[in-house]
């Protein structure tokens, strides 16, 4: 390369080299791409957590539907039981008195199977310890022993319970021992 004109000698130009301005820009071109994958990363990672809490609202709701659905049906049966048991109890009734005629005998043990099938415990049993979350006391006898203190002597109409959930309570009359 030849130099003309001004007295500045060639070796005192100082022109950028061309792989440091390379270098400078390659080095501003990686922090770029690496400033936007950091932020493509904290964006990834808010979707990720919402998709997550969505993801166990979704699960949640499932379960509180199940459970619902599960007590809806419960509430269900024990509604129909509620409004078969007046009858029930007119039959059990009639039985005791030997005024049933064998077809209604039948239809007893048929609501007794049906009752059976839904669930349905019976409560209340002469003999019984009396348990007011179970039983309703109604009267009271004498009772001639400690041992019989408490306990169911009579029932006058029979309780219910549906998977752990009392419908109806039994009525009885409880012994009760003085000293």
């Amino acid at each position: 390369m030849e130099w003309k004109g001004d007295d500045i000698e060639p070796e005192s130009v100082i022109l950028p080299d061309a792989e440091e301005a390379g270098e400078e820009k390659a080095e501003a071109k990686v922090k770029k791409v690496r400033d936007e994958l950091a932020a493509c990363r904290k964006e990834k990672q808010e979707y990720m957590d919402g998709w997550q809490r969505s993801k166990a609202d979704y699960v949640n709701l499932l379960k509180r539907l199940e459970t619902e659905s599960k007590n809806a049906e419960l509430k269900g049966k024990a509604g129909a039981v509620e409004t078969l048991l007046p009858a029930f109890d007119a039959l059990e009734r009639s039985k005791e008195h030997g005024e049933l005629p064998e077809g209604f005998m039948a239809i007893a043990k048929q609501l007794e199977s049906a009752f059976a099938a839904l669930g349905l415990e019976e409560l209340g049993k002469v003999g019984e310890k009396f348990d007011p979350a179970f039983h309703e006391a109604l009267g009271q006898d004498t009772a001639d022993s400690e041992a019989k203190d408490d306990t169911i002597t009579a029932v006058l109409e029979k309780g219910w319970r549906m998977n752990g959930s009392v419908i109806r309570p039994a009525k009885v009359r409880v012994a009760h021992f003085a000293n």
